[in-house]
């Protein structure tokens, strides 16, 4: 009798799961047609659709091959928006493509309509209604004001086309399943003030995923509490790097810092975009766009300090450059064009702060 009743519970819980997963693949991604507009490419658009593009977005950091033997993972020259992979052996859950996104009518998005491209930037659905995965931010793009994403649908209509045929992502069950519940409808969003630095700051935060980075996650969930507290540890082929505290702590994070040191740690790497960026070691590598968000303008700047400052502080003593994780040597340039291995939420409290923010 008890067999029989253990039997039944598990093919009980089973049904349950099986209803579930049921009810996951055929019930999302909750999605919308996409809209009818045709962006028309004004001047003003595609000034500002490159900003996006290029510094506050840093959509070349995922599709655009880099060089990672050098600071920063410079660009590589005419490979802007063609795509990237990044294989289930760097640690994704199955093989992950950053799609070529330039105007290539068959390898790239030539033949998407302007509201197709506009729904897979802020909704996170492609344009045969497969959900993107999360790498892509989707999330934070949610947040992107309807004239800021057709000004980043201008520019990518205004890029070279290039022909780089990539294979689709092929993630593996039941992240394949899960993912269906990220995406969701942005619908109509205005646009922020730029005469209020804490309003306008949070926005550039946001679409410049300071919070995607900066706080640590245990199984792709934020930690409590340690909210742009640092900690998240990038592992790597060429290096390792852990986010650093960006709360206004004084002791572990930037409380001490005047709104000209904040400028001044991103002005620093200008000439590297002028000059191009040195040759590094695992000590000088890094994930943070400082190549990109260098040209941030100083009202722009001024704005995401000023909102990181309003942010809750958090003790945290962070190492960005821990030794012991280190890899044994860097790959040689162009042998990777982006080089993830895992992300990880390790715990590095006790270990003891450096003194640059990375």
């Amino acid at each position: 009798m008890l067999k029989k009743v253990f039997v039944y519970a598990f093919l009980m819980v089973a049904a349950v799961a099986a209803l579930g997963l049921a009810y996951f693949y055929f019930r999302y991604p909750v999605t919308t047609p996409p809209s009818t507009v045709r962006v028309a490419a004004t001047e003003v658009r595609l000034q500002r659709g490159k900003f996006i593009f290029e510094v506050i977005g840093a959509c070349g950091d995922c599709h655009t091959e880099r060089d990672f033997s050098r600071f920063a993972g410079p660009k590589l020259p005419g490979r802007e928006g063609v795509g990237t992979v990044f294989p289930a052996e760097m640690g994704f859950p199955g093989t992950v493509v950053a799609p070529n996104i330039t105007p290539d009518p068959e390898t790239g998005i030539g033949g998407w309509s302007d509201g197709e491209k506009i729904r897979a930037i802020r909704d996170g659905v492609s344009r045969d209604g497969q959900v993107l995965f999360p790498l892509m931010p989707y999330e934070q793009f949610r947040q992107m004001s309807d004239e800021d994403v057709y000004s980043l649908v201008a520019y990518l209509n205004s890029l070279k086309p290039v022909k780089n045929a990539l294979v689709r992502s092929k993630i593996n069950f039941p992240v394949s399943v899960l993912i269906k519940t990220v995406p969701r409808p942005a619908g109509e969003v205005a646009g922020k003030n730029p005469s209020s630095p804490l309003e306008y700051g949070e926005y550039l935060a946001t679409i410049g995923g300071c919070r995607n980075c900066h706080t640590p996650s245990n199984k792709g969930e934020p930690v409590p509490g340690k909210d742009l507290a640092g900690g998240q540890i990038f592992r790597t082929a060429v290096g390792v790097v852990v986010s650093a505290n960006i709360t206004p702590d004084p002791d572990t994070g930037i409380g001490k810092w005047r709104e000209q040191d904040f400028l001044n740690k991103f002005y620093q790497y200008r000439r590297y975009v002028e000059q191009g960026s040195p040759q590094v070691g695992w000590e000088g590598f890094t994930l943070m766009p400082w190549l990109s968000f260098c040209q941030l303008s100083e009202n722009d700047l001024r704005a995401i300090f000023a909102y990181l400052k309003s942010q809750k502080a958090v003790y945290n003593s962070v190492e960005t450059h821990p030794a012991s994780l280190q890899p044994v040597k860097l790959l040689s340039s162009g042998q990777t064009p982006f080089p993830f291995i895992s992300v990880s939420g390790d715990d590095l409290s006790n270990t003891a702060p450096e003194k640059s923010v990375d």
